[in-house]
């Protein structure tokens, strides 16, 4: 018996069918069978089924003597699947590589749900791929398995069946079918749901729903549309024969109003004589199966509440007058904002006009972020350096208490903001600035970057499309082209980042600002660090950062921070700068143990107050050995990563510490000690000495001597590592450091 059994119906899809069945046969997971379903298609949809079923066994190619529709031909293919769990596919959608694999490892890791809901993507005939906007309600936090009560947003999702695999004896003991006509998924998928002992979700695309540029049933104009209305008869009958299903009648009358409600609005689906003929049925249903209690938006109350009364002329005023007000409210906002674009770029194009000043610098980190990172250690020694410097930091206000005072604070976007960049003589960055900056001649740009890249950076991306989304590469090399100087913090980043930005800028191979405070800080300053997060005397402080994964749109916990703490003993806290470690509400029950520093602004202040770290891909990695404190890898989804987002080199190869490839793993690496072994310190040293040969707490001087001061000679060499002193020795502490409960 195959584990899955993907059943395709076809009709009138020959120019899609081949991609479909393609999508599956290439899976790298082997066990199922497909049942295509010729529903007596007048194209060459038969022909292309018998095809695949001579090539490959496991494809069956089942002819319907006449035409029956959607439905009554998934029926036909259910009744010749074989496989534990059913998969539906229409002939012009496809599997996304690895699909299978990922719902089969979904299924046995949530324990054979009856119905496991997984996400699409729609693409379009240009080419364009977006994800659903509602993958949020996908997320994987919180129990395994659960019912529908527990998780009735999920009914917000595409009601089709196409998002799903099934259980095939649960459908089989329910005796689930698909109903004739349009719109069958909604008697099928509602039931379903509703009856399902077990639910599970899983947060991965792995259907590509193709937006058909023509053709689409449902977008045609037909009177076929009113079969809506039977479709919610049978709705409302399933619910009416099991009486505890009688909860979900509120939220299904609220669902057919509004579904009654779009098919109205649409404007190419029903013919014009039968619009009426269309509300006064929809009206008869709302009387029919009235049942209060569900909420309803309150944009949509008046709406639902004429549809019932069948007041059709008053909803069709209603909506031509909402639909007016808000092209006027978005041509209002429209027409403010232009005028003030205009009124910015002529204040751009004047202060462009007038002479630089010569003594003044503008500075931004992180996209308009706080004051934190190399552009931040570069200011503050441009003010112990350069005389009668005047410096001013871009951020948005909420980041503003974080400027020192003396440094002029700048929002984004305002006359203020497009006069620095316009009469400033010194610009420096970590990302880039305004698109709309038009370098002078005489201006000097800085571009300090983000630390050493691991990952895929720049026109490197060009064949990445999940990892680039969406960049713009000739808006990123014509910002490029306008730096004077790319600081580099070792020869990896300088021979990486000269391919992958291409232009003629200088590379300063100076170190990392950003770390030098790592070099200049002592064990009292590092104790009151600790004392501020709040981590308790005699602890150990692991910094948990890992980075974002270009292949999730939803971001999930990689590792069990409860758990951890749990093995580790109570002599561990964890700092978790994670974000993504909030639960599917936002926020995650507070551990006396887990210290959440998600929104701290300073990395540099966790990583000094730590003792610690583990991570993944994150650049902190780089950065963090200069501390020559222990560092732990968990790469659990290396392959993923490396697929999506692609590396510079093999980092298990050639890692700053001890590898786990698993939650367990990790959680042995820690019971062991393993994790700040010999083998660990003699893997940072290695990391450390390859990728830190120039920070020594002399970055920040070096690059303002030869930026600022345009001295080329004289400037501070690195200090050789072996005559470097201690970085930021740790205060002594009683019991810190205390062995792993087993």
């Amino acid at each position: 018996m195959p584990r899955f059994s993907v059943i395709v119906p076809a009709f009138r899809v020959q120019a899609y069918l081949h991609a479909c069945l393609d999508s599956v046969l290439a899976q790298s997971f082997k066990d199922y069978e497909i049942v295509v379903v010729d529903d007596c298609s007048p194209d060459a949809c038969g022909p292309i089924a018998d095809e695949y079923a001579r090539r490959d066994p496991r494809v069956t190619a089942l002819h319907l003597p006449r035409n029956t529709g959607l439905g009554p031909a998934r029926n036909a293919g259910m009744g010749r699947a074989a496989g534990d769990y059913l998969i539906f596919l229409d002939g012009d959608d496809t599997l996304l590589p690895d699909a299978l694999q990922t719902i089969a490892d979904r299924i046995d890791a949530t324990g054979e749900p009856d119905v496991l809901m997984y996400d699409y993507a729609r693409t379009y005939w240009t080419g364009r791929s977006v994800r659903n906007v509602l993958a949020a309600h996908l997320d994987e936090g919180g129990p395994a398995r659960f019912r529908l009560t527990d998780r009735p947003e999920l009914l917000q999702l595409l009601m089709v069946v196409w998002n799903k695999a099934y259980r095939r004896a649960f459908i089989k003991a329910e005796g689930f079918t698909f109903p004739p006509g349009y719109y069958e998924d909604t008697p099928w998928t509602y039931p379903v749901l509703m009856s399902a002992g077990s639910i599970a979700v899983l947060d991965a695309v792995c259907v590509s729903y193709r937006q058909r540029r023509r053709g689409n049933i449902l977008s045609t104009t037909s009177e076929k549309h009113f079969d809506v209305f039977d479709q919610y008869d049978r709705v409302f009958a399933f619910i009416d024969s099991r009486p505890e299903l009688a909860l979900w009648r509120p939220v299904m009358f609220r669902r057919m109003l509004d579904h009654f409600s779009a098919l109205f609005a649409s404007r190419d689906r029903l013919p014009h004589h039968s619009r009426a003929a269309f509300f006064r049925r929809a009206a008869a249903s709302c009387r029919r199966y009235r049942t209060p209690g569900a909420p309803v938006p309150r944009r949509a109350l008046l709406r639902h509440g004429l549809l019932r009364l069948g007041a059709r002329r008053t909803y069709q005023a209603l909506s031509g007058a909402q639909r007016l007000g808000g092209r006027l409210r978005r041509g209002s906002a429209a027409v403010r904002r232009a005028v003030r674009g205009a009124a910015l770029r002529a204040h751009y194009r004047i202060q462009s006009r007038l002479p630089l000043r010569s003594r003044d610098a503008v500075f931004a980190a992180r996209g308009g972020g706080g004051y934190t990172g190399s552009p931040a250690a570069i200011e503050a020694k441009v003010r112990e350096l350069v005389p009668g410097v005047r410096t001013a930091w871009i951020c948005r206000a909420v980041d503003a208490h974080t400027v020192p005072t003396g440094t002029r604070h700048l929002a984004p976007g305002t006359f203020a903001h497009w006069t620095a960049l316009a009469r400033s003589a010194y610009l420096v960055n970590d990302a880039a600035f305004d698109r709309g900056l038009v370098k002078r001649r005489g201006q000097v740009l800085l571009q300090t970057h983000e630390g050493t890249p691991l990952r895929t950076v720049g026109t490197d991306l060009l064949d990445r499309p999940a990892a680039a989304r969406g960049t713009d590469f000739e808006q990123l090399l014509r910002s490029v082209d306008t730096w004077d100087f790319s600081l580099s913090a070792n020869p990896h980043s300088t021979l990486v980042r000269e391919r992958a930005y291409p232009s003629a800028y200088l590379t300063l191979e100076y170190g990392s600002p950003r770390n030098d405070v790592y070099h200049r800080t002592g064990p009292a300053d590092v104790a009151r660090l600790r004392e501020t997060l709040g981590i308790p005397a005699g602890s150990t402080a692991l910094l948990y950062a890992p980075t974002h994964r270009d292949y999730r749109r939803v971001q999930r916990p990689a590792l069990d921070l409860e758990r951890l703490v749990r093995v580790l003993g109570p002599q561990f806290v964890v700092l978790a700068r994670a974000p993504q470690l909030a639960g599917p509400g936002g926020h995650r029950a507070p551990h006396p143990r887990i210290i959440d520093v998600s929104g701290h602004r300073s990395v540099e202040t966790l990583a000094l107050a730590s003792d610690a770290l583990i991570t993944d891909y994150a650049s902190l990695m780089f950065d963090y050995v200069n501390l020559d404190r222990p560092v732990v890898l968990h790469l659990d989804d290396i392959e993923a990563y490396e697929a999506a987002r692609g590396t510079y080199f093999d980092i298990t190869a050639f890692p700053p510490g001890i590898v786990a490839r698993g939650e367990d793993e990790l959680f042995d690496i820690f019971a062991t000690d393993h994790w700040r072994g010999s083998r660990s310190a003699q893997l940072r040293a290695a990391f450390r000495a390859r990728f830190c040969p120039y920070d020594d707490g002399y970055a920040a001087e070096r690059v303002v001597r030869r930026v600022f001061l345009g001295e080329t000679d004289g400037l501070p060499l690195p200090v050789p590592s072996a005559a470097r002193r201690t970085p930021s020795a740790l205060p002594a502490q009683d019991g810190a450091g205390a062995g792993v409960k087993s």
